[in-house]
């Protein structure tokens, strides 16, 4: 049996029932990885690391042991996490080499869960894109159709998930780059509400808005995979201490009498016909189970791409000013001096892209322009959230596209930096608000493509969320659905 085509939650059961041990699981893992290389979905394999925790779980169940859900399951995480003793590349030539001295918190709770990490996934360099096109090693591929983009910038997650090469994935999303690859790969991918989840051991990007977050095969996985992800870390300085939630316990089963929003402005030029009528097909469906939608207006939102790239180039700018080259990642041999080491190592370690968004951040934060762009744009940013503040008086729950196109083609974006951030559109609002949002896959294009629905919570909402996309999945997604039950 293909157990790789299972959710978690059904192959946790054939575990503890004796069917397949962890180590069949991860050989099995291992076997599928190897045989779709041609999507480049990871950097690398822990092949050995993975093994030795899987033969690890297997000894400790047959002694009887408790364990928790996600114990001796394979999944994978972004090359932008530490885990001690393995690389970290974050996709880019800089940190090619670069070995973690230690693990990320994340690395750690998932570990603390048994779970088996089999590698890491490519990535936007840096985690800056939205098709994977920017890895400064290969181009992951979208295994729905290897002609097209997975998304990004945590697409050699979204595909590795698609592609069942691991039960799941871990990303990081600072402007939609775990829900946009979720949805062009048609996987269910969750931003929860900023601090919930610790940022400490992630290489930072823009650290207002970073989040990490799951890519699963369902909404119940990806409630059981946050449950592991959340909690408080006196480590991390935004970390929120707050009572960790059961986010297993977020299922009813109904959305009767749930007010579900829906912002007339996600409605406009740009949006492709194929998913604006997914996405109005998902609202009637609510309504027939009883849902009450509630149509919104937040013209601040149209503000929201120019204010994300700016805060976000801003913070870019700033954290990856500490990669000189001096006491880790690329160096040159025998510079002119300080300034040439800077310059040449920078020049040679960064990609195309990483370097537009510092040489923007470090002109928004210059003297001359620093009130014209940086100052007005935080105040956007808090226009946004009043905005979001409001219209959270009259719903319980936002639906919009997670993207406004299905997947494009490789290549398609890659000279056209504006087309490309325009991926972006429905998702950077959540980060820029703090907000938590899943997509989940809610219809295909005539082509076979995916296509994803965005929910997006008030703050600490995710459970309202979860169960909001779980009645869709469950009850109308599941034509959509290839992983089948074996309840």
């Amino acid at each position: 049996m293909d157990y790789t085509k299972l959710s978690i939650l059904e192959v946790a059961k054939l575990f503890r029932s004796g069917e397949v041990t962890s180590e069949q699981l991860t050989l099995q893992v291992l076997d599928k990885i190897k045989a779709n290389e041609h999507l480049h979905a990871l950097t690398f394999v822990c092949a050995e690391y993975a093994l030795n925790k899987a033969k690890e779980v297997d000894k400790l169940f047959k002694s009887g042991a408790q364990l928790p859900l996600l114990a001796g399951i394979p999944i994978t995480i972004k090359d932008n996490i530490n885990i001690k003793g393995q690389k970290t590349t974050c996709a880019s030539k800089f940190l090619e080499n670069f070995v973690a001295p230690y693990s990320a918190t994340i690395v750690d709770n998932l570990e603390k869960n048994y779970a088996v990490i089999v590698g890491k996934n490519n990535m936007d360099e840096f985690a800056m894109g939205s098709s994977t096109e920017n890895s400064a090693f290969f181009k992951t591929l979208n295994p729905r159709n290897n002609l097209c983009v997975p998304g990004g910038s945590s697409g050699g997650s979204a595909c590795a998930v698609a592609a069942d090469l691991g039960f799941a994935s871990v990303g990081t999303d600072t402007g939609g780059s775990v829900r946009q690859p979720a949805s062009l790969c048609g996987v269910v991918g969750l931003k929860g509400t900023y601090g919930l989840v610790s940022r400490y051991g992630i290489v930072a990007f823009a650290s207002s808005l970073d989040q990490a977050g799951p890519l699963t095969k369902t909404v119940k996985d990806s409630a059981l995979m946050f449950n592991v992800l959340t909690g408080y870390d006196e480590k991390e300085e935004t970390s929120v201490n707050r009572p960790k939630e059961d986010y297993m316990t977020s299922f009813t089963g109904s959305v009767k009498g749930v007010k579900i929003g829906v912002i007339k402005e996600c409605f406009g030029e740009g949006l492709n016909e194929d998913v604006k009528k997914a996405i109005l097909d998902a609202i009637e469906f609510y309504k027939s189970q009883g849902a009450e939608i509630v149509e919104l207006s937040m013209p601040f939102i149209n503000n929201a791409l120019a204010c994300y790239y700016i805060l976000s180039s801003a913070e870019a700018a700033s954290n990856l000013a500490r990669f000189d080259g001096v006491k880790y990642g690329v160096s040159i041999d025998n510079p002119k001096n300080i300034n040439d080491l800077y310059l040449q190592n920078r020049s040679k370690g960064f990609g195309k892209e990483v370097k537009r968004r510092i040489m923007l951040g470090n002109y928004v934060l210059s003297s001359g322009y620093y009130d014209a762009y940086y100052k007005k744009a935080k105040k956007v940013q808090r226009k946004i959230v009043q905005q979001f503040d409001q219209v959270f008086n009259s719903c319980d729950v936002i639906l919009t596209p997670t993207s406004p196109t299905p997947a494009f083609k490789i290549g398609e974006r890659v000279n056209d930096p504006l087309s490309m951030y325009l991926s972006d559109i429905y998702t950077v609002p959540v980060n820029i608000a703090e907000l938590p949002a899943i997509s989940i896959p809610c219809a295909y294009t005539d082509d076979g493509l995916p296509i994803g629905m965005q929910l997006i919570g008030k703050k600490y909402g995710e459970k309202t969320i979860f169960n909001v996309a779980d009645v869709f999945e469950t009850q109308k997604g599941a034509k959509w659905n290839t992983i089948q039950s074996l309840d």
